[in-house]
């Protein structure tokens, strides 16, 4: 068949049901508790009328009128294609995510689709586990889970800005990848970006992708949460969309990883996935995506949850510790993960829903144990960041007690690309952090430029070499 008429194929299967048949709208975010109030997209709303954060409602009636096998069919006949905008991997799913919009109106890099790494050596070597899988999220258009989001808030934003509402720009606090995937996707749709970011708490490859995208930046003297609670009040001043996870339009987009993860396992369910948590709204994200696939049909099952704390900013694993007792927010300290460098998580009660209904676990690492859980993982092929680091961490830990089974099928969710956090690595690896042991660093070495020093070095690393040498 031609690429032209796989075109015409996947076209003629997507206009196969009309988009007006799927509709959503903004609700509180109240699952034990049925509330009438709704409210359309199209408004610029964070919160109903008594505080709570919204949700974003889609009307399962309508979707549940198409079987399992249609939506799977449906999905799997777009990916890979280029047909606009359904080559994304958020917008495949367009009718689970944003029905209403035009496609005119979709700001898309074609985000998603990212690999599900098969992490065999780590998996086999380190953990004794046949069936461990590492979902490469930061493999995307700006190195992060970020623009499955982003690429539905800029959309919606695009859209509102073109039924003449009352927006300047789009806005956001950040510890990095949200200004990063906020700042490019703006740019894509012409729409100025406002970042606020904690000074000096970001890596330069994370500064400076804001700052390359044309984004009205300021460094402010405090931490995210600072940042936080300031954006939200400028917005409150300004007509500037707020892009940050109070927006609960941006977890449309994150759910796909898990819609994702199902095809990408042909329409199983794992047993488990692990996330890094920080502001907590991709662990209800993951949870929503796999609870719709559930009840639509493509899967039989939901996995268990486990969100990944650092211990320097560890409240959710706190309250999970009391047992749900009572949330304290703290104030958290540095880290190396310093995008999950979060002490007052604004999609707490979003997070805590998600892994109480999945059977989830809070798990924590120390700097220490996060940076080595990273630095193992590289050295089997991997090139991790911190984040990343935390949530292997956690299963290192749920291994060692038990918990999680040498045959369960486990997806690890690595949130965004190494490479924005070459820093930490160097430092790691070069042992210029006095406050780690850096077990498994791997510094150059320095040799003179002659065969005999060369070699020496070689017969000393090299195990078959050594062997050799004892042989003989």
């Amino acid at each position: 068949m031609t690429s032209e008429n796989v075109d015409n194929e996947v076209l003629k299967l997507s206009l196969s049901h009309p988009s007006a048949t799927f509709s959503a709208k903004y609700v509180p975010f109240s699952p034990h508790e049925p509330m009438n109030e709704s409210y359309s997209l199209d408004e610029i709303i964070y919160r109903s009328k008594d505080g709570k954060l919204l949700d974003v409602q889609h009307d399962m009636d309508a979707l549940k009128k198409f079987d399992g096998k249609y939506w799977k069919d449906l999905f799997d006949s777009r990916l890979g294609k280029n047909t606009w905008p359904y080559g994304s991997g958020v917008w495949s799913k367009k009718e689970w995510v944003l029905p209403e919009i035009d496609n005119e109106d979709v700001v898309s890099a074609f985000e998603g689709n990212t690999n599900l790494f098969w992490a065999e050596r780590f998996g086999k070597e380190i953990l004794g586990m046949n069936d461990l899988w590492v979902k490469q999220c930061g493999i995307s258009h700006t190195g992060s889970f970020k623009d499955l989001g982003m690429t539905v808030l800029v959309s919606q934003a695009n859209r509102m800005r073109k039924l003449k509402k009352n927006l300047i720009g789009v806005g956001c606090a950040s510890t990095g990848d949200t200004s990063a995937a906020l700042s490019a996707y703006c740019a894509a749709a012409g729409i100025p970006a406002i970042i606020f970011l904690p000074a000096n708490k970001i890596s330069i490859a994370q500064l400076v992708q804001p700052i390359a995208n044309g984004a009205i930046v300021l460094s402010l003297d405090t931490d995210f949460d600072g940042c936080m609670r300031l954006i939200r009040e400028v917005t409150e001043c300004l007509p500037i969309y707020l892009a940050n996870s109070l927006n609960s339009l941006r977890l449309e987009g994150q759910k796909t990883a898990a819609i994702e993860i199902c095809q990408q396992f042909d329409w199983k369910a794992p047993d488990w996935v692990i996330v890094p948590g920080g502001n907590l709204g991709n662990v209800y994200a993951l949870y929503k995506g796999f609870l719709m696939c559930r009840e639509l049909g493509l899967t039989d099952s939901i996995p268990r949850l486990v969100c990944a704390q650092a211990a320097n900013a560890n409240p959710l694993y706190l309250y999970y510790k009391s047992g749900w007792n009572e949330f304290l927010p703290v104030k958290a300290s540095p880290t190396f993960a310093s995008a999950i460098q979060i002490g007052d998580p604004v999609s707490i009660e979003r997070a805590v829903y998600a892994l109480r209904n999945s059977d989830g676990i809070v798990e924590e690492a120390t700097e220490e144990e996060l940076m080595d859980a990273s630095a193992q993982a590289d050295l089997t092929g991997m090139f991790t960041r911190p984040h990343t680091g935390v949530a292997l961490s956690a299963l290192k830990k749920l291994r060692q007690r038990g918990v999680i089974a040498s045959t369960d099928r486990t997806v690890v969710v690595s949130t965004a690309n190494g490479l924005k956090f070459t820093q930490s690595k160097i430092a790691y690896h070069s042992k210029e952090l006095p406050e780690l042991q850096c077990k498994f660093a791997n510094s150059p070495v320095e040799v003179k430029a002659d065969l005999e020093s060369v070699m020496d070095v070689l017969k000393s690393r090299l195990p078959s070499l050594q062997k050799k040498n004892s042989a003989s």
